[in-house]
């Protein structure tokens, strides 16, 4: 190991211990190790120290070259050596990139997180000394971009019998104008009961070809024996799931639902019919389903006409779930997962409020999305598929007939 001495001038002292400018001191110390360890790496490796005859010298120094140094204490200058041979090297730098890209990871997460570009800024200042314009962080997060762009189009290439899809809209701003815009997002469960955020797309609207588009480009990456697929009922998105997903099942999300129908009923009545609309999703197969419908026709047809008929009417829809065995129900008869997600994609979002254009949608919700993802894949099974594939043999179903 390389060895090597410092000196302490008198001056330098003094400031370390005595005065007040104490950063400055030290940022002259730290100056005087590094430049003492690159030193002492030097001629390590050529085996010799400066002027030193010896017949083990690898090759000679040519100079010195000047490096700037951003530290804790300040900005240091370094001579670093060079050798003739073009050969010297140093982990010191090497160090320093890896503490300088997690500086600019933490700047990324900061931002992924909600914190505002210009709050970014002023906590990179007061922690590094280093002050980081926003344009600066903003440039740093497009560093995210191609790392985005390679999750969002992966090849997929498990079975997802499982999918959950919905839209969450989006302020961007275009050619100088405030536009809304709706990101798309596919939630898969794969054939071994994770979850996967599968896709996310920016879109004009949630109309058919939108999602029918999206739809296309997920089966174009892999996508395939989808089985159950649960919505809201928005038309475009319904008509894009039968159309592209044919043999497929299609849930209507009940928590959708059940706002939908108690909208059109009177408030005096609407605490009891939820009661009984939760008995019905409850409901242990189509045949009880079908008895607690025909109740709550019968009681409330009089009472809240418009509600009955859009019961009767959603029926087969929001009891799709139904034909599924009873341990897989609860969690796909709604799309609160994906719900629950966008909650913390909307809680970031209030922060940017607006945001510059749909390449930084792209960025920040993918990073999001991206997260998530990561803790699904590493936490515990959403899904104990062993029991679905067992009835689906039992049936001699065929794996992916449905997609």
């Amino acid at each position: 190991m390389a060895q090597f001495n410092i000196t302490i001038t008198e001056e330098l002292l003094h400031g370390l211990f005595l005065s007040n400018g104490r950063d400055e001191a030290f940022s002259k110390l730290l100056e005087e190790i590094f430049n003492q360890v690159l030193l002492a790496q030097s001629s390590e490796q050529l085996r010799a120290e400066p002027y030193e005859r010896t017949g083990e010298r690898t090759a000679y120094r040519n100079g010195y070259r000047n490096r700037e140094l951003t530290t804790r204490v300040g900005t240091i200058t370094l001579r670093v050596p060079r050798h003739r041979n073009g050969q010297f090297s140093t982990e010191l730098f090497a160090r320093y990139q890896r503490s300088e890209q997690a500086l600019v990871l933490a700047m990324m997460e900061m931002v992924i997180n909600g914190v505002s570009t210009r709050k970014v800024e002023i906590i990179t200042e007061e922690l590094c000394g280093k002050k980081f314009s926003k344009s600066t962080v903003s440039a740093l997060c497009k560093k995210l971009d191609p790392i985005i762009e390679a999750f969002r189009t992966r090849p997929l290439k498990c079975h997802y019998p499982f999918l959950v899809v919905d839209a969450i809209y989006v302020k961007v701003r275009e050619n100088g104008r405030i536009r809304s815009r709706g990101l798309l997002i596919a939630i898969g469960i794969n054939e071994e009961g994770y979850r996967e955020v599968i896709g996310f797309q920016l879109a004009n609207s949630e109309s058919e070809s939108c999602w029918g588009e999206f739809f296309s480009s997920l089966k174009e990456r892999g996508l395939k024996n989808v089985d159950l697929v649960t919505s809201d009922d928005h038309k475009g998105l319904v008509n894009a799931v039968k159309r592209h997903f044919q043999g497929a099942g299609w849930q209507r999300c009940q928590t959708h639902f059940s706002k939908n129908i108690l909208d059109h009923t009177p408030k005096t009545l609407q605490p009891e019919l939820k009661e009984e609309l939760c008995q019905l999703y409850e409901a242990v197969d189509l045949e009880s389903a079908r008895s607690i419908r025909d109740r709550i026709i019968q009681t409330y047809e009089a009472k809240a006409p418009k509600a009955t008929a859009i019961l009767d009417e959603a029926f087969d829809d929001i009891t799709a779930v139904l034909a599924l065995p009873l341990k897989y129900r609860k969690r796909l008869r709604t799309t609160n997962s994906v719900e629950r997600l966008n909650q913390e994609i909307r809680r970031r979002e209030r922060v940017i409020r607006i945001f510059p254009n749909a390449a930084s949608v792209i960025r920040l919700m993918g990073a999001l999305l991206m997260e998530q993802d990561e803790r699904w894949q590493t936490g515990r099974k959403y899904f104990d598929m062993q029991l679905y594939y067992q009835i689906r043999n039992e049936k001699n179903m065929k794996p992916g007939t449905a997609a």
